[in-house]
C-alpha cells in the first residue's frame, strides 16, 4: 500500500487505466491460446484488479508468501485469466508461463489454483465459499495479531448462494473490520440477467441488515473505486466489516460484449480479436 486516505493524483489514475487496459489485452490473447474463455466477466472487473494490485493492498513484489501481506479471494474464479498476468506483473510466478495458459502441464487453468500458482490465496470457481474463506482469514489474522486486510471479490450472482448470507451474518457478528467484499454488481450471470435469474436488490439494504458498512461505487471510474477502497483500507477506527458496491458493465471495453450476455464464455475468432483489441487500445474507459 502506497497512501492512506488521500484521493489518487490524476498521474496514479492514468497508470491504473493502462494496468485495467493491459489486463484486457493480456485477456484477450491468453483465451486466444486456451481457445475458450470468459471475457465479459474479466472485463467487468479489470478495474477492480487495477485498483486493488497497482496501488491499494499491501504487498512485497516477488514475495506471494509474505505473512503480512493483504489477502484477495475472487468468488468468481472464473475471471483468474485477468489475475494471472497481474501476478506476473508482481513477480509472483514467471511471466513465461503466461504462454502456456490452460495447456497440459500447466499451472494455469481457466480457475485458480493456490497449491499450483504463487499468489493467489484460494481455489475458488465453486461459486459462494469465498467470503468463508476470507472469513476465516480475517480472524486468523486477528489470533495472530497481524494487521492484513483480506478482500473478497464476489459477483453479484453468487448473491444467490446462501453460504455467502452465513458468512456475512458471522463477519458482522465478530466484527471483523478488516474485511472488505467487493461486489461486482454487472448484472448478469451465465444465465441471464440476474434479477431475472433470481432478483437480490435491494442488495445495499441487504448488507447494511447485515450489519456491514456497505459502499456504492461506479466499478469503472478509477477516481472513485481508489478514493474509496484507500479510505476503507486505513480506516482502522471501523467497527465492522465494509461491503462495496461496484456498478460494472459486463464485457466493458469491447462494445458489442457489453451488450451481448452471451459473452460470459466464448471464443473470438482471430479477426475479431483483433477488432477488440483495436478497440480497447483506442477507447478512454
Amino acid at each position: 500500500m502506497r497512501h492512506h486516505q488521500e484521493a489518487p493524483t490524476e498521474g496514479e489514475v492514468r497508470m491504473l487505466r493502462e494496468k485495467a487496459r493491459h489486463i484486457r489485452l493480456e485477456t484477450i490473447r491468453l483465451i486466444e491460446i486456451a481457445k475458450v474463455g470468459h471475457y465479459s466477466s474479466v472485463f467487468s472487473c479489470a478495474e477492480i484488479f487495477a485498483s486493488l494490485y497497482y496501488d491499494v493492498m499491501r504487498l512485497r513484489p516477488g514475495e506471494p508468501h509474505w505473512p503480512d501481506r493483504d489477502r484477495f479471494l475472487m468468488g468468481k474464479g472464473h475471471a483468474a485469466v485477468g489475475l494471472f498476468p497481474v501476478l506476473a506483473d508482481h513477480g509472483f510466478i514467471d511471466r513465461a508461463l503466461l504462454d502456456g495458459y490452460t495447456r497440459l502441464g500447466s499451472p494455469l487453468g481457466d480457475h485458480p489454483d493456490m497449491s499450483k500458482v504463487p499468489g493467489v490465496d484460494f481455489s475458488s470457481g465453486s461459486i459462494g465459499h469465498a467470503l468463508s474463506n476470507g472469513v476465516g482469514m480475517a480472524v486468523g489474522g486477528r489470533m495472530s495479531q497481524r494487521n492484513f486486510n483480506v478482500f473478497v471479490m464476489l459477483g453479484d450472482g453468487e448473491m444467490q448462494e446462501g453460504q455467502v448470507w452465513e458468512a456475512a451474518l458471522f463477519a458482522a457478528h465478530n466484527r471483523l473490520s478488516r474485511l472488505i467484499a467487493i461486489v461486482d454488481r454487472n448484472g448478469y450471470q451465465l444465465d441471464g440477467k440476474v434479477d431475472d435469474v433470481m432478483g437480490v436488490e435491494s442488495l445495499a439494504a441487504k448488507w447494511q441488515a447485515f450489519g456491514w458498512d456497505v459502499h456504492e461505487v461506479d466499478g469503472h471510474d478509477l477516481f472513485a473505486l481508489t478514493a474509496l477502497l484507500r479510505r476503507l483500507r486505513a480506516d482502522d477506527a471501523r467497527a465492522k466489516p465494509a461491503c462495496v458496491i461496484a456498478k460494472t458493465i459486463k464485457g466493458k471495453g469491447v462494445s458489442y460484449m457489453e451488450t451481448e450476455p452471451g459473452w460470459h464464455l466464448g471464443y473470438l475468432a482471430p479477426q475479431d480479436a483483433q477488432s477488440a483489441v483495436d478497440e480497447i487500445l483506442s477507447r478512454e474507459i
